[in-house]
């Protein structure tokens, strides 16, 4: 298929390749030129200069951008990307958005008969690089039976949750598990450091019971050695969940906990470790002890 991926971040840029590995006709386009023009040096694809002309002609355009803000940056205006997508074309939007700008963009396509897709990733950078992502889709079930199979290419798991915003909302929930699984997991750790463990073996022999977890088998080891120069960085955990507490206020959901981790991570933030592992919550602990 003709493809269009907006969007070179840590996810973006990997996602692309699979596409464009796959076989499909990928066209790219960054708000910084020279990262896509890397991708296509690397991978043998095209860039473009403007979402308009790098989604003009394209069957599915896929995008993974930053946020609300800039997602309707590169769809919207003379230059964004509906300005250059056709009737029947599909837009899939692997952001992790809000709900509403879900909503709100599936309304602007229709009178154009364009096909807006919320689908946001779960399974981190490692996850886009072996194709091995989580994808959560919302929207209408004719449009994601088309886009599915190309979704495949760079995902272990895609599944349609129910109409337009419902994949946003799934998010919101997978954002919600993981915080409250690495604050628990943080505070075990640290435990388990301040009872003079083994916290490795502790960690080892726990990861074969109950409390095993993607958070403990990926991020416990490298929590113990104070490890927190990668991954998932905190500012934009809290940028998620800024929009699960937004979600949670509309709806009436009662989010205690996820309200005190993400104050927790306001003061890793205040650390100087915005751009820290989300894992780095055990960090605060040690030092407040």
């Amino acid at each position: 298929m003709k493809v269009t991926f907006l969007g070179l971040g840590v996810m973006g840029y990997h996602m692309a390749g699979h596409l464009q590995t796959a076989g499909h006709d990928v066209t790219v386009y960054n708000r910084t030129a020279s990262k896509a023009s890397a991708w296509a040096k690397e991978f043998g694809g095209q860039a473009a200069t403007s979402p308009k002309d790098a989604s003009s002609g394209a069957q599915i355009v896929f995008c993974c951008v930053g946020n609300d803000e800039d997602l309707k940056s590169v769809v919207q205006g003379e230059q964004g990307a509906f300005a250059g997508m056709t009737e029947s074309a599909i837009f899939v939007d692997n952001t992790t958005a809000s709900a509403e700008v879900a909503r709100e963009l599936y309304d602007l396509g229709q009178p154009q008969g364009i096909h807006f897709i919320d689908a946001p990733v779960s399974g981190g950078e490692a996850g886009a690089k072996n194709a091995a992502l989580t994808v959560m889709c919302g929207g209408d079930a004719d449009a994601f039976a088309k886009a599915q199979p190309v979704i495949d290419c760079f995902a272990r798991a895609v599944t349609l949750m129910g109409p337009v915003g419902s994949g946003q909302l799934t998010k919101m929930v997978n954002q919600t598990c993981i915080a409250g699984i690495l604050q628990g997991l943080a505070e075990a750790v640290n435990f388990s450091n301040k009872a003079g463990l083994d916290t490795n073996l502790v960690l080892d022999v726990i990861s074969k019971g109950a409390a095993a977890s993607w958070q403990m088998e990926n991020r416990g080891s490298t929590m113990v050695n104070d490890e927190f120069d990668f991954g998932f960085a905190v500012d934009w955990m809290r940028k998620d969940l800024k929009i699960v507490l937004g979600e949670a206020e509309r709806n009436g959901a009662q989010m205690p906990m996820t309200s005190l981790v993400d104050q927790f991570y306001k003061e890793v933030q205040a650390m100087g470790g915005g751009r820290w592992d989300t894992s780095s919550l055990l960090r605060r602990l040690s030092q407040n002890d």
